[in-house]
């Protein structure tokens, strides 16, 4: 056993009377990377959060370096040198790298109170260096991707010189270069004596790269131990309390000769060009592509979000006279958006607001268009237990105190209101932990057994494969291949979605694809 840096005793934390702590005891030692994994609403946000100043705990007592550690708010723990990077990213979008790295502490000239810029700008030069960012210090977040986002914070740790860093679903925004680069950062880190606290629903990296391993469930430890006493099952096991025989639930949709959704020629200049695809009523179709091979911008402009130049979109069809959100919604097409907490949720308002918003002109009264509130909150019920959204009740628990994962149910859980006929999902199970997966799995067959058309942009390709009928590959803006069912193959895939060439040439390009 190595030396403790940090040690946490009897934690516990409510929230409006529910229990998301109790008892919890853990330690951090010098050096080591301690992984911890548990469901979503298992508590291991809300335990960071306390580690970090964000939170109090109820009861219970933290060490640091063996002297009581109790932070009133995050600029504590960062004078501890405690550094959190959250799951979802605390930058400020219209200002450059260089500030949002030394927001809390600008470089000073000569003590007084005016900003040493060419100071500020060479130190976020080496932060951003040391985790391989390749951007001026002066560049706009806005201007960045959400994976060179995420390096950002990292950089943030780095030039506070942080002795314990907890890393919160750090990858879910990353390609695998990018995600191997932080790999490597964590174990230089190591290597100097730095401890790391990782936070991920993605079992394999949690193997790869933790020395020792705590489970929560409900807010209780139910296991600890060092990596290699864990597999794969064990850790899914002391999860969600049982075992997990299939990942992926049995598919039972019959795909009928309807075509539900028909794009053709769709082109945007530097966006896409000369799109044709189509979904059958009953049928899930998946869309693969690299960062930046234009996925997600397809289906802004397939529901509305963005125009388009040329081409036609058709529903169940019928051509579409208006390419608006509104018109979109209207003709029973849903879209669940990857970015949920900009783009998908009211944060402020409660679960219940959040699942009824797009709703509720279909569930207001016929004629005089009362909002028939009773209604509204019953079906809200009946799809918060649907997808086992953990909160308090949800007509008074706010979205901003859901963990990621339930954030993302309530997002998916909005749109099942509506009944859509066409889905869209862009990166449905981004940050969700196993047991979840399989639930939105689920809701997404349902849908298709229902006859509903699923489109679903995924950056895994397993996750594809096991719950579509056809995957489209995209790269560089255009559709490369189309791959059917009894095709499925992962290097077949990756061909496309490289280019047939480019695959060839260097086929150790598969490390590029997002996990």
């Amino acid at each position: 056993m190595g030396e403790n840096i940090l040690a946490l005793r009897n934690i516990s934390k409510a929230f409006y009377g529910i229990k998301a702590l109790s008892d919890v005891s853990i330690r951090v030692e010098k050096g080591e990377v301690l992984g911890i994994i548990g469901e979503n609403g298992a508590g291991k946000s809300t335990l960071m959060n306390i580690v970090g100043g964000v939170l109090q705990p109820d009861s219970g007592d933290m060490l640091l370096y063996d002297q009581p550690y109790k932070p009133k708010n995050t600029m504590d723990a960062n004078a501890s040198k405690i550094a959190f990077i959250h799951q979802e990213l605390n930058l400020c979008n219209n200002l450059t790298v260089a500030e949002n790295i030394f927001l809390i502490d600008f470089p000073k000239i000569n003590k007084i109170p005016y900003i040493n810029k060419r100071e500020m700008n060479r130190l976020a030069h080496e932060a951003i260096k040391a985790v391989g960012l390749q951007c001026p210090p002066d560049t706009l977040i806005e201007k960045l991707s959400q994976g060179e986002r995420q390096l950002v914070e990292i950089a943030k740790a780095f030039s506070m010189d942080a002795q314990v860093i907890i890393f919160d679903e750090p990858t879910t925004s990353l390609t695998a270069r990018e995600t191997e680069r932080l790999f490597k950062i964590i174990g230089d880190l190591k290597q100097k004596g730095r401890s790391i606290i990782y936070i991920s629903h993605i079992l394999s990296d949690i193997q790869k790269l933790t020395d020792r391993i705590v489970v929560l469930r409900d807010g209780n430890v139910t296991a600890e131990g060092t990596t290699s006493s864990f597999n794969i099952d064990s850790m899914i096991f002391n999860m969600i309390g049982r075992d997990m025989k299939h990942i992926y639930p049995e598919r039972k949709n019959v795909v009928s000769d309807e075509k539900k959704v028909e794009l053709v020629n769709i082109t945007k200049k530097g966006i896409v060009s000369n799109i044709n695809l189509h979904a059958h009523e009953g049928e899930v179709v998946g869309i693969f592509g690299l960062m930046g091979s234009g996925r997600t911008e397809l289906m802004h402009i397939f529901f509305g979000l963005d125009s388009f130049e040329s081409g036609e979109i058709k529903i169940k069809g019928k051509l579409k006279s208006k390419n608006t959100a509104v018109q979109s919604i209207k003709q029973g097409v849903a879209f669940v958006t990857e970015n949920r907490r900009e783009e998908g949720l009211m944060l402020e308002m409660t679960v219940l607001e959040n699942l009824s918003f797009v709703a509720m002109p279909n569930l207001a009264s016929r004629f005089l268009r009362f909002i028939d509130k009773s209604r509204i909150a019953d079906k809200a019920a009946a799809i918060s237990q649907r997808l086992r959204i953990k909160s308090g009740a949800i007509e008074k628990s706010a979205a901003k105190s859901l963990s990621g994962g339930n954030q993302q149910k309530v997002v998916i859980g909005k749109w099942l209101m509506t009944s859509p006929e066409i889905f869209i999902v862009d990166e449905p199970t981004r940050g969700i932990d196993v047991g979840a997966k399989f639930e939105v799995y689920s809701v997404i067959n349902n849908l298709a057994c229902d006859g509903a058309a699923v489109l679903v942009v995924s950056s895994e390709i397993e996750e594809l494969m096991g719950i579509c009928d056809r995957i489209y590959v995209m790269s560089r803006g255009e559709i490369t291949g189309c791959v059917g069912q009894d095709e499925f193959d992962r290097e077949t895939i990756l061909r496309y979605a490289f280019g047939q060439c480019a695959f060839n040439k260097n086929a150790s390009h598969e490390s590029e694809v997002q996990q």
